[in-house]
């Protein structure tokens, strides 16, 4: 069964920085395009970037040099690094595989002063 389960989220200040980690199991991560969402409180869920099977990346405009993705996969493992965090990155942060239509259950990332 494909799952994937994200963590790395919590409480920070402005200007500092998380890395999010999306393990997946029941698949290799480095085989496929895995993305990440984000849905910010009261607001529907969007794309913010992702990475292929080439190791290849994209990113949306709003988080182009603050957010970037890598992987790792001796452990099964696609990491989104988030740096310079303003408070309008809070949100859940959700990875998807396109391919198996699966979705993680999201960490919630707040940045607050």
């Amino acid at each position: 069964q494909v799952q994937v389960v994200e963590s790395g989220g919590g409480l920070v200040q402005p200007g500092e920085s998380l890395r999010l980690s999306c393990v997946g199991s029941g698949f290799t991560v480095s085989e496929y395009y895995v993305g990440w969402y984000r849905q910010r409180p009261g607001k529907e869920r969007l794309f913010v970037g992702g990475i292929d099977s080439t190791g290849d990346s994209e990113t949306i405009a709003d988080v182009k040099g603050r957010f970037t993705f890598s992987r790792d996969n001796s452990k099964n493992t696609v990491y989104l690094q988030m740096n310079n965090l303003k408070p309008e990155d809070t949100a859940v942060y959700t990875c998807y595989v396109r391919r198996f239509d699966a979705w993680g259950q999201g960490t919630q990332v707040i940045v607050s002063s």
